[in-house]
């Protein structure tokens, strides 16, 4: 079944046109609702938010509209996608859910759930939801209607979490650390965390004002944190985006290091800490899990090591659809949508930054000794936005084009074309050995598309 209204992450627009309204949002926490009452009786359901400022009006749809089907809600306010996450399973809810746009300007939003176990939900069960939306309502009596309360410590808790996830035996004293957080849902929380585990913080970024969420800074514009960087003399720069899942790292140098080489790093650290005698074998690495988007040379050098690789499509859900289905714990994309299943259920920039740092302090090593085995393929990345309508997949041209492409490429290189799940994009990657072939090739393809 080809789903209408949920992409894969979620539900995302922007604010005042549909599906991103009040109303619709409204209808669709009643039949999120009416789909959870299928197996509970009296479900809760966890809220948490980004910084925009469409948030306040989301909010009270969600609220009344879960109200509406007799389930009963927990308001967290402004708080990380994964600290939703984390609350949905300490607090034993039924569901976790998270109104924000990730990593797009303040004009959008939307709205993606979590389960019970802090994971992200099924295409099947998203499906069951659209079913339920083409139904009429069906409100529960006035002695049936849920209950909203709020929960005020939730960024501690969330905080606390995080800190867990480092080591007791480790400190973070004698480090600067500059933390981007995008003016988004960790403005406050991700300062604090490296600064209670002994760094010394230079928060920019974090001054949110409803409307300036992504706006140059954070994970999709890290030049802020390379300046910055450079201009504090810092150890480390880390960067998230607007809901805190995302992580990119700079280094003393104002070297930037994308998701998948932090995703490598994290491997390469848990093969050394396994490998001494005291280590848990739960912790071992057999496999890891990317996207079609990840960079060839981090699956060559992989290999390399004797770790098995396995590519998923592109969005965090799918890389642990397949994490799971192997039993393996770490994953990634680019992107920096970094999964490590031992510390957390889902993607947390936080948690996967503190993992890269205790790789450095415990190795006394700087980001690029830890990386230097590795350098990335060139990969061009081409954006073409679609007009309504437009129909790229049964595009001549463009299939011709590919054809072409892929003789030229041979084994030195690859490409890949696919729609956005979130925007009316078309994305054309190219990666080859060669940086101007691969951007030669990937305008060509482009051109292709737009026709």
């Amino acid at each position: 079944m080809s789903r209408k209204y949920f992409g894969t992450d979620g539900i995302r627009g922007t604010v005042g046109q549909a599906p991103i309204t009040p109303d619709f949002v409204l209808r669709l926490a009643h039949a999120v609702g009416r789909v959870l009452k299928r197996t509970e009786a009296r479900p809760t359901v966890l809220i948490g938010k980004d910084t925009r400022i469409s948030g306040y009006m989301l909010e009270s749809a969600l609220e009344s509209g879960f109200n509406s089907a007799g389930v009963d809600v927990v308001l967290l306010g402004p708080l990380p996608t994964p600290g939703v996450a984390y609350l949905t399973r300490a607090q034993r809810a039924s569901l976790g859910v998270v109104i924000s746009a990730s990593h797009n300007a303040f004009p959008d939003n939307g709205i993606k759930f979590f389960n019970a176990q802090g994971a992200k939900l099924s295409d099947a069960w998203e499906e069951e939801v659209e079913d339920v939306l083409e139904e009429p309502p069906m409100w529960v009596d006035s002695a049936h209607l849920g209950r909203t309360r709020r929960l005020d410590d939730a960024a501690g808790r969330y905080i606390e979490f995080c800190k867990s996830t480092f080591p007791t035996s480790l400190t973070l004293k004698g480090l600067r650390i500059v933390v981007d957080g995008a003016h988004g849902a960790a403005y406050q929380i991700a300062p604090m965390v490296f600064h209670e585990l002994g760094a010394e913080v230079v928060p920019i970024a974090c001054s949110p004002d409803g409307l300036n969420i992504n706006d140059n800074v954070g994970a999709t514009h890290p030049q802020a944190l390379v300046d910055a960087v450079k201009t504090h003399r810092a150890d480390f720069g880390v960067s998230l985006d607007g809901d805190a899942d995302r992580l990119l790292m700079v280094d003393e140098s104002g070297r930037l290091y994308n998701g998948d080489e932090l995703l490598y790093l994290m491997v390469m650290a848990r093969l050394e800490s396994t490998a001494r005698p005291s280590s848990n074998p739960l912790n071992s690495v057999e496999g890891v899990v990317g996207t079609l988007m990840t960079n060839m040379a981090i699956e060559v050098a992989l290999k390399a090591k004797g770790v098995q690789f396995e590519r998923a499509k592109v969005g965090d859900r799918y890389v642990l659809e397949a994490l799971e289905k192997h039993g393996w714990i770490l994953g990634g994309e680019g992107s920096g949508h970094l999964l490590a299943l031992d510390k957390h259920s889902t993607g947390d920039g936080l948690i996967s930054a503190l993992q890269v740092l205790q790789a450095c302090v415990s190795s006394n090593k700087t980001l690029s000794e830890l990386l230097v085995d590795v350098t990335l393929f060139p990969q061009i990345l081409i954006n073409v936005r679609l007009q309504p309508g437009q129909d790229w997949k049964s595009n001549a041209k463009l299939a011709a084009e590919t054809l072409s492409v892929e003789a030229e490429l041979g084994d030195s290189g690859r490409l890949l074309i696919r729609a956005s799940g979130t925007e009316p994009l078309v994305r054309v990657m190219v990666e080859a050995r060669d940086a101007r072939q691969a951007k030669a090739c990937a305008q060509r393809l482009a051109d292709a598309v737009r026709g």
